[in-house]
């Protein structure tokens, strides 16, 4: 009987990155392969993304791109631009299902109606040695910029059991980091009431974890029991991504976000005050409609005050059926662009500038490509080996140089 074997491309977000892996988990449970290069596969799945006018693109090319390499598969289309434009994506040849995200889980019943399905979990992650666990889907928020809470509908949580089960699955699988995340995990909300914080404890337990990291959260979402649960924790990692987004408080204001660049800049204060190690990576959306030149600059600002590790940039992206795609004073291109340039250039000279208190330092690595000899600290600096390392080993490394790509070390 001939192997079956399936393909699964994903866009966007973590939370799709944790669905697609639980979809590779149910197809290997019923006798599924991944498909290598080449290779056709009897399944294709395409987790879709909409955030932007780009992640459209992509979703679609991605489509049309299994089809072509697998045009006799099952080829199921899933996700937030599925969920956005269905008829159209129903539309391109060679897609036989369309799955709305509030189906997500159950998929590939779909696919396979009369089969008994695994649960719907991970316990493995790819190739990679964090795995990003789904613990809060959907956001209440409604910033006006934004389509996920059109797409993604309202915040929901899963049971803190069924996620500390989950997890415990991964560490006896060999992982060493794992990821918490969600649309908004800040309103990560337990069966009985628990907050994040009581989460972020109750995994800081799981024997055998070494690292745990809290993936996007707004500012005022870290509240002091989650400050107090991520600085006390054994495993929890010295690094927060903090949504920014903007560093006017006008611009804050028309984006209908939570917060004032006060409360951000109070926010990284008190946790360096805490830890001075801490640091930080973030999201900044370029070209807001009506954003100045004076806007703009805020921003700046406050990149060269936090210095952050990273930062994910986005340049706005008008979105149909939210409230900015009606804002007068629309950016161009060209300046969105301009702006675009600038947030990464000063990012990639903060991150360096930052980085460069560690030359002459141990840091501890967990080695995530064995080629390249890299890793990640615990509070999120990129550093390479000058020796042959193993993967998924945690290292302890001297940095002697500071790289455009980061640091330069030889294990201790």
């Amino acid at each position: 009987m001939q192997e079956k074997k399936f393909k699964i491309s994903t866009l966007g977000c973590r939370t799709n990155q944790y669905e697609s892996e639980a979809y590779a988990a149910q197809l290997r449970a019923l006798g599924y392969r991944e498909a290598q290069e080449g290779e056709e596969a009897d399944v294709c799945i395409v987790n879709t993304c909409t955030v932007t006018e780009s992640a459209d693109s992509s979703s679609r090319h991605q489509i049309r791109q299994l089809h072509r390499q697998s045009p006799s598969a099952s080829l199921v289309v899933t996700g937030c631009l599925a969920e956005r434009l269905p008829e159209e994506l129903k539309a391109i040849p060679g897609v036989t299902h369309l799955v709305p995200n509030k189906d997500k889980e159950k998929l590939l019943a779909s696919i396979f109606p009369d089969e008994e399905l695994p649960e719907f979990k991970i316990d493995q992650f790819s190739a990679h040695t964090r795995a990003f666990v789904k613990v809060q889907d959907g956001c209440n928020s409604f910033c006006t910029y934004c389509i996920i809470p059109y797409v993604r509908g309202r915040s929901r949580s899963r049971p803190m059991g069924e996620i500390l089960a989950e997890v415990r699955g991964l560490v006896e699988n060999g992982y060493k980091e794992v990821v918490l995340t969600g649309i908004n995990i800040g309103d990560f909300e337990g069966d009985h009431g628990e907050r994040l914080a009581d989460l972020v404890k109750a995994v800081d337990q799981v024997e055998g974890l070494e690292r745990i990291r809290i993936s996007s959260i707004d500012p005022d979402e870290v509240d002091d029991k989650l400050m107090d649960a991520v600085l006390s924790g054994k495993k929890t990692c010295q690094s927060f991504h903090i949504v920014l987004q903007a560093g006017s408080n006008v611009v804050l204001k028309r984006m209908n976000r939570k917060y004032t660049k006060q409360i951000f800049l109070e926010t990284i204060q008190r946790l360096k005050k805490a830890a001075p190690e801490f640091t930080f990576t973030t999201d900044i959306i370029v070209g807001f409609p009506g954003e100045t030149e004076a806007d703009f600059e805020e921003t700046l600002e406050v990149m060269r005050e936090v210095k952050f590790a990273k930062v994910h940039m986005f340049p706005y992206s008008s979105r149909e059926r939210t409230r900015a795609a009606l804002y007068p004073h629309q950016i161009t291109p060209e300046v969105i662009n301009q702006r675009k340039q600038i947030v990464l250039r000063e990012s990639e000279k903060q991150a360096f500038e930052m980085r460069h208190a560690y030359v002459g330092k141990k840091v501890k690595v967990l080695i995530e490509d064995e080629k390249d000899r890299f890793g990640h600290t615990d509070n999120f600096l990129p550093v390479f080996c000058n020796s042959p390392v193993k993967r998924n080993t945690i290292v302890e490394i001297e940095c002697f140089e500071n790289t455009p790509e980061g640091l330069q070390g030889s294990i201790v």
